[in-house]
């Protein structure tokens, strides 16, 4: 599927401020950029690194006193991998790769260690595989509110689960702890995501089961088949969109997500299980 996609974010500057941004696409064999551009107003100096294992792209600018603004367009063509969730089993954690391994452990805001008891009593009697972790987006999704405002930015999974409220970035982060608390690895993954309303730098999970990494959203507030990848750690601190170091203040954002092909209408939501990785720890980069 074709997309194009974008946001624009502004700021007042009011002291001298080093910005880290990731928000560009990343680049993956499955997601083919056709064109893009960002464009700095005032135009800095930019300075660029991608990460050599999941081609997150990072954005750093030195930015002066005054106001400060970023827009980014893409359009890019979305390639999945379809399966069915009953084909797809869990990976023995002797059977890992080691370098896999770090998504087993627990990370600044995925307690896996602390949430092991409640996991394994809560989940571990479910078959295991692709459902499982499914079940587990369920159980999130029935029993913590979607709600704006009830976490912040130091908000772990231990503490969502006691509040049983959050928005996408805790719902991912539980949703992580609670498979490597059985033995899943799991990490955390940016994106943009067509059938978000409204639309937003959205946050949602990968598993890794049978070999490849598979994406699930415990929101179910987007299209699984419609996530445009920006990118993965072991939690959002790795991954968030803007990094400030300095005196500012946000005055807007927008983000946006459309089919290039214009049909925007509400589509039924799949319930294959989706893939947009090479069957491989790492695969995928281009």
């Amino acid at each position: 599927m074709r997309y194009t996609l974008g946001c624009s974010l502004s700021y007042n500057i009011l002291a001298e401020t080093l910005f880290i941004f990731n928000l560009e696409v990343a680049h993956l064999k499955s997601l083919a950029i056709l064109n893009e551009s960002l464009t700095l107003s005032p135009d800095l100096r930019r300075r660029t690194y991608v990460t050599p294992d999941f081609q997150n792209r990072y954005l750093g600018v030195n930015v002066p006193v005054g106001p400060f603004s970023l827009e980014y367009n893409a359009e890019v063509e979305l390639t999945v991998l379809r399966a069915d969730p009953a084909s797809i089993h869990e990976t023995p954690v002797a059977e890992l790769p080691l370098d896999i391994l770090p998504f087993l452990l627990p990370s600044r805001f995925v307690s896996s260690d602390r949430l092991t008891p409640f996991a394994q009593a809560e989940f571990g009697h479910l078959p295991k595989g692709h459902q499982r972790v499914n079940a587990i987006c369920n159980w999130i999704h029935d029993r913590l509110t979607y709600q704006p405002g009830s976490s912040d930015e130091q908000t772990t999974a231990d503490e969502s689960l006691l509040r049983r409220a959050g928005v996408c970035r805790d719902f991912a982060h539980l949703g992580t702890a609670f498979c490597r608390a059985l033995g899943i690895p799991a990490r955390f993954v940016s994106c943009y995501a067509h059938g978000l309303v409204p639309s937003d730098f959205h946050a949602v999970f990968e598993a890794y089961l049978d070999g490849r990494w598979w994406l699930f959203d415990a929101t179910r507030q987007a299209n699984l088949d419609g996530l445009v990848r920006i990118g993965v750690g072991r939690d959002a601190a790795e991954i968030a969109f803007s990094t400030p170091y300095g005196n500012m203040q946000p005055t807007g954002m927008q983000i946006r997500i459309n089919r290039a092909d214009g049909q925007d209408g509400p589509a039924t939501r799949t319930v294959d299980a989706i893939s947009t990785e090479e069957p491989a720890p790492h695969a995928g980069a281009a």
